[in-house]
């Protein structure tokens, strides 16, 4: 598994422990890390996934609002955790990470609603998802 993929799973299971237990960035990531069983951990999956947790964190009220904005009939509060945080991550890298790809974005978000999620959830997550992009103006 590649390194920003890796990343991205530590930060959603960072961003759902906040959730669950409100803490720093710093201690949930390093929660997740030990949840991994993961000993020898890759600086740039560390760095990255360090970026996207406390981007989420810094621009939650905005990312939030943009996922209510586009979900049809279902409010935050009443999707899963998982789907809601990999929403937030996947409108974090939308919006605040023009140097990764839109589709990458996409596919990768999808990928964690697969993982972590129901079986509706990479639908539910590729669908909003692809609503927010178009609405920021991604190609």
């Amino acid at each position: 598994m590649g390194a920003r993929r890796t990343a991205r799973e530590r930060a959603l299971q960072a961003l759902y422990q906040m959730e669950m237990t409100p803490g720093s960035v710093h201690d949930a990531l390093e929660a997740a890390w030990a949840a991994a069983e993961v000993t020898n951990k890759e600086p740039e999956a560390v760095k990255f996934a360090r970026e996207l947790t406390e981007g989420v964190m810094a621009h939650r009220a905005e990312i939030d609002r943009l996922i209510e904005q586009h979900s049809h009939n279902w409010r935050l509060d009443r999707m899963s955790r998982i789907d809601r945080n990999v929403l937030r991550l996947g409108v974090f890298e939308l919006k605040y990470r023009p140097d990764i790809p839109k589709k990458v974005s996409l596919n990768e978000a999808v990928e964690l609603g697969k993982n972590f999620g129901t079986e509706e959830s990479s639908a539910f997550v590729n669908g909003l998802l692809d609503r927010v992009a178009v609405a920021l103006g991604k190609q």
